[in-house]
């Protein structure tokens, strides 16, 4: 079971680990990126950041789709995390099974329009979420689960 997207250019962080994990329940961390897994530095960093009884797995965006519509991370309650909104949304487009994805923290960009302090999206970006709002997924921007949510609405 799928429990949550969430966007996150730091990936692996203390509201990570300490909020959104224990919110959702989750026991495995899906990390989708298609510089991740060719990057040892920074796959030993995850690692190390994970907590102890969490498993995490990381995969390129394609293959973590195969894994997910495959049916290999169905015994987990999988918590995924992308770097980008346009990886997030890549895999929500191919994967009915996400219901929810929540943009946590993407990198600053000059054309971008401000969700909250930490989130911004570029007018594709905000296309592509529409349009996945409109399917009848979650999609809000919020650091913590405590946060109030800014819930992207879609265009119906």
């Amino acid at each position: 079971m799928i429990t949550m997207m969430r966007v996150d250019h730091r990936l692996i962080h203390g509201q990570v680990v300490l909020s959104w994990l224990t919110q959702y329940d989750s026991d495995a961390i899906l990390i989708a990126s298609d510089s991740v897994p060719a990057d040892d530095f920074r796959k030993q960093t995850l690692k190390l950041a994970k907590p102890a009884s969490t498993k995490l797995v990381i995969k390129t965006v394609d293959d973590a789709i195969a894994a997910i519509t495959g049916g290999r991370t169905d015994s987990y309650r999988l918590f995924i995390l992308t770097e980008s909104v346009a990886d997030a949304c890549r895999i929500a487009e191919a994967c009915p099974q996400i219901a929810h994805i929540n943009l946590g923290g993407t990198r600053p960009a000059t054309d971008a329009e401000r969700l909250t302090a930490t989130v911004s999206v570029t007018s594709d970006e905000r296309t592509r979420l529409n349009a996945l709002a409109d399917r009848g997924l979650r999609v809000e921007a919020r650091a913590v689960p405590s946060d109030r949510p800014i819930v992207i609405e879609g265009t119906r």
